[in-house]
């Protein structure tokens, strides 16, 4: 008889410790594909971190590795000369956006060697860490050069060095660590990579690190690199690489992937769930948005929006349908914005609640995040018959047509009042727009040919094994 296949999901900073968005499709794809068994091999930031889910019966294994943690060597690399000889080869071509080979040093790192230190204490690694200040940091002290490019081989060195575990398949859910890992994985157990993004890592981990003020300089530019190169490792290195929209697929090949190893396999939701949603109308006007209490959901914009709201439509309420616990301080300054505007009584912090009972009755569903991929929130309010108001990010264009009517730029509550306002003010028209984004979601966006989709891929990646 055929063994189940086992497929390893590589995570960084998401399932099984944060919800929403990709952790809730992970968990969903686990869920949907019992036939599977999967290993999680989750990489985080902290250790000890509160698991929000239940892991899935079909869940054989959870490993998780810290990502700062400094491991003791057990190992030793069979050539330590030819080792960093190969990573200052590697730095050079990745520098100069050529070929590089990674191959050889993973091969030459075995799982086991960690090495934090021989990294500039054996000659060839001390020049390159010289020869690089010299090159990129003639103006910052050269501690500054020498202890940012520690802090972030190390973090490399923790990933290369640990030992994976053992799967049929390995799937890296974006590039960074989590690619690395997977990268590793396949060159040491010769077994395939699959590659999903839901976002493009590298151009979120820029955005981030532009707006720390504490990075400065070659620090900067290095971290910017350093990301840009390990999405480029990921894309060599994968069999197939899956976006969930066409405009993120032909970015993934300008940095990269091969053409012919990429698809894209749209987000999917539970159509049965939302589709069925009752709407009960309620007295007054009452406007939504689903996302966790956190800046990336961008919930200050979202109150702004209310207060114009309100003074235009008296009898609006405004409800933030989501956990509330993930960042303590931005949740309390969301709660002082809404008391210095003085909605207290008519805006709502619900926490963590079953959303279709707010589906039932909102009038329109906001999105005001300064980054998305495919926001699932916006295909469940289409098949629960809402309209949509959203901030121009990710595929937001292209889930709303186009329609400039209703989206917005980021941080621009005055045009997400007004078109919340044209949502109230034309009835009747936006009836045909709710029926049409209704009848496009439940034929495009079912999840379950979505996951039978990645099974399938499983299948054929996994041949008669």
């Amino acid at each position: 008889m055929t063994r189940r296949a086992r497929v390893c999901l590589i995570l960084e900073g998401s399932y099984p410790y944060i919800t929403g968005g990709v952790s809730s499709w992970m968990h969903e794809l686990i869920t949907e594909i019992p036939e599977v068994d999967f290993v999680v091999y989750s990489i985080s930031p902290k250790a000890d971190q509160k698991i929000r889910y239940q892991l899935p019966k079909n869940v054989v294994e959870h490993r998780d590795l810290v990502l700062s943690s400094i491991r003791r060597s057990r190992r030793r690399s069979p050539d330590k000369q030819k080792l960093f000889e190969r990573i200052r080869d590697f730095h050079t071509n990745m520098e100069a956006g050529a070929s590089a080979d990674f191959t050889s040093v993973a091969e030459l790192m075995p799982a086991g060697y960690y090495p934090y230190r021989d990294a500039f204490t054996h000659d060839v690694g001390w020049e390159m860490i010289a020869a690089g200040n010299h090159r990129h940091n003639p103006v910052y002290p050269f501690s500054d050069y020498f202890w940012a490019w520690k802090s972030a081989h190390d973090m490399l060195f923790t990933i290369i060095g640990t030992e994976v575990p053992e799967a049929d398949i390995y799937h890296a859910i974006s590039t960074g660590y989590a690619g690395l890992a997977g990268a590793v994985a396949k060159i040491r157990t010769g077994k395939p990579l699959v590659l999903t993004e839901h976002g493009l890592y590298h151009k979120e981990r820029e955005m981030e690190i532009r707006r720390v003020r504490f990075i400065r300089g070659y620090q900067r530019d290095m971290w910017i690199k350093l990301y840009d190169g390990l999405s480029r490792l990921a894309y060599q290195q994968s069999e197939l690489v899956i976006s969930l929209f066409e405009y993120n697929r032909r970015l993934q090949i300008e940095l990269g992937a091969t053409e012919e190893r990429t698809r894209v396999i749209a987000n999917g939701i539970d159509i049965e769930r939302f589709s069925s949603v009752e709407r009960v109308h309620r007295d007054g006007f009452h406007v939504g948005l689903v996302g966790r209490v956190v800046p990336i959901k961008d919930i200050k914009t979202f109150i702004a929006m209310s207060r114009i709201v309100k003074e235009r439509y008296p009898d609006a309420e405004f409800y933030c349908i989501g956990p509330t616990d993930e960042d303590p301080a931005y949740f309390e300054a969301c709660r002082t914005m809404v008391k210095s505007f003085r909605l207290e009584e008519c805006f709502h912090f619900t926490g963590r609640v079953e959303v279709t009972l707010y589906y039932a009755f909102l009038d329109v569903l906001l999105l005001t995040s300064v980054r998305e991929a495919q926001p699932l929130v916006i295909l469940e309010a289409y098949a629960s018959g809402i309209p949509v108001v959203a901030t121009s990010v990710g595929n937001v264009g292209e889930l709303l047509d186009y329609d400039e009517r209703f989206i917005s730029p980021s941080k621009d509550p005055q045009k997400l009042a007004t078109a919340v306002a044209y949502i109230r003010e034309h009835p009747n028209e936006m009836d045909g727009i709710v029926a049409r984004n209704r009848q496009k979601t439940i034929r495009f966006y079912d999840r379950r040919e979505v996951f039978k989709s990645y099974l399938e891929i499983y299948e054929s990646l996994r041949g008669g094994q």
